[in-house]
């Protein structure tokens, strides 16, 4: 496998054996490394990587890499995928290519105090590159990139682009606020406008503030659902 090759402030660490990049750049932001580690595994069923930030906000506006995270990807697969590959984004995490689930976000931090600023944050991806199984019927919500036709997507090149592109809007987020990312991503968010059922609530999914959290209105009330209450254990 070629040596993927990352953006200027962020550098690689291939992860070996049975560990989780994940897991990898949660224990190792724990022990304090540097920021902008990527820590990444690529077989030949799944893509996997994490990004190790330490945010200087609080965890409620740092909860805004997810989105951002997201909306990378979205622009990496789609400057290599074939153009009628279509991908979309749900608030929690998980990835839809062409109305099927396919790869997920997530994150953890040392902290879920959401006004407190947190150490370290790491967001991970996860891609399946193939079909987990060869009856695509038994599972028809959930697909990979194989099915929907990005045979020729590199997974290298995928995570060399996603790196790239997480950077660029890392970079507009801090210089220009939150105002275009939000945009951006309200453009391929799943189910705006829809009823939806999340942590035991029902609602109509009527979007997010300003940081991203959830809101959903039923009946009368609208509650407000903190990003930050979808942190994964570290």
């Amino acid at each position: 496998m070629t040596e993927p090759t990352f953006p200027p402030l962020l550098k690689g660490e291939c992860v070996d054996g049975a560990l989780d990049p994940f897991t990898k750049a949660c224990a190792q932001a724990a022990l304090g490394c540097d920021p902008g580690l990527v820590f990444y595994k690529i077989t030949e069923s799944h893509l996997r990587a994490a990004i190790v930030f330490a945010p200087e906000v609080p965890l409620e506006e740092a909860m805004a890499m997810l989105p951002l995270c997201g909306v990378g990807y979205q622009n990496a697969l789609g400057a290599l995928a074939p153009p009628e590959v279509a991908v979309h984004l749900d608030w929690a995490g998980p990835i839809t290519v062409n109305g099927a689930f396919c790869g997920t976000l997530k994150a953890a931090a040392n902290t879920a105090d959401p006004r407190e600023d947190p150490e370290w944050l790491v967001i991970g991806l996860e891609v399946p590159l193939i079909p987990d199984t060869d009856d695509p019927g038994l599972t028809p919500d959930r697909t990979s990139l194989f099915d929907e036709g990005c045979v020729e997507v590199d997974p290298v090149r995928l995570l060399e682009s996603w790196s790239r592109h997480t950077l660029v809007w890392i970079n507009r987020w801090s210089d220009d606020g939150v105002q275009a990312l939000h945009a951006e991503w309200r453009g391929l968010a799943r189910n705006i406008g829809e009823e939806i059922e999340i942590m035991e609530k029902k609602g109509t999914f009527l979007g997010v503030d300003e940081r991203f959290g959830m809101l959903l209105r039923h009946a009368d009330t609208t509650d407000l659902i903190p990003l930050s209450t979808q942190l994964k254990d570290a």
